[in-house]
């Protein structure tokens, strides 16, 4: 595959800089950000208490502060959750206008590497690209690659990051200590209670409706999230992926990819 750049319309910016912006969204979010050196990049999520999904998000190490690559949809939201959390925080937090690029195939100058998978690529900030590429094409490479969206996938305040693949997708820093939603998630991942997971299912055709319900036989197996033709996130229970899948009568076959072990 040759070098593909893709402008990302769906995803927006907010800058948290100040004396205090490192440790004031350390404590608010899964990933470890003050020990987040300049130019380096991470993926988290902010939960809700109970340890629900709110949004995921990409931190972008800055000299004064942190960028934070978000849900276009959800970005003022979030402003709205960081101002209520800030109290005395010496932070500023400000909307920007800087586009979100995506870069896969190919070394490309600019870009840095997606802290998920590899093979995602690279991400970058700013101008100075020229897409050759479309939103959709991205969206086609990250669902081969079995990568949820929680964008489009994780409705807000409904999911758990581990359903959502954080842990095994460098999105939750176990070692760090409290942050929203923390003892949730940290007791699911000891206990190993973890019964669903999103991964990709196959099928011939276009994508069934989001929420439809997979079945194994006459058991409930799984929800359909997002999609498009022959392929659809799904969240799956891990104990039923073998045997005979359908959705509204259509066969589904479970398409886990590698990088999640075995149930």
């Amino acid at each position: 595959m040759s070098l593909q750049i893709a402008k990302l319309t769906d995803r927006a910016v907010v800058s948290v800089t100040g004396p205090d912006a490192r440790p004031f969204l350390h404590n608010l979010l899964t990933q470890d950000v003050e020990t987040l050196m300049p130019g380096v990049l991470r993926y988290g999520a902010l939960l809700s208490p109970p340890g629900r999904m709110l949004m995921d998000l990409f931190l972008l190490g800055l000299e004064d502060g942190v960028l934070l690559d978000v849900p276009a949809d959800r970005r003022e939201a979030l402003m709205q959750r960081l101002s209520l959390y800030k109290l005395r925080a010496k932070v500023e937090v400000a909307a920007s206008d800087e586009p979100v690029f995506a870069a896969w195939g190919g070394a490309a100058d600019g870009f840095t590497p997606d802290p998920r998978l590899p093979a995602l690529g690279g991400r970058a900030y700013g101008g100075g690209w020229a897409p050759g590429a479309s939103e959709d094409d991205y969206a086609a490479h990250r669902l081969a690659l079995g990568v949820p969206d929680p964008a489009r996938d994780a409705p807000d305040d409904k999911t758990y990051p581990i359903e959502a693949d954080l842990d095994l997708l460098n999105g939750i820093d176990f070692r760090k200590g409290c942050f929203v939603g923390q003892e949730t998630t940290s007791r699911m991942k000891r206990r190993g209670a973890i019964k669903s997971r999103m991964l990709p299912i196959a099928f011939e055709g276009p994508p069934p409706p989001f929420g439809a319900e997979v079945l194994n036989g006459e058991l409930r197996a799984g929800e359909v999230l997002s999609g498009r033709d022959g392929m659809a996130m799904a969240l799956m229970r891990l104990d039923r992926m073998d045997g005979v899948l359908t959705v509204d009568g259509r066969p589904v076959t479970a398409r886990p990819p590698g990088w999640i072990a075995p149930a």
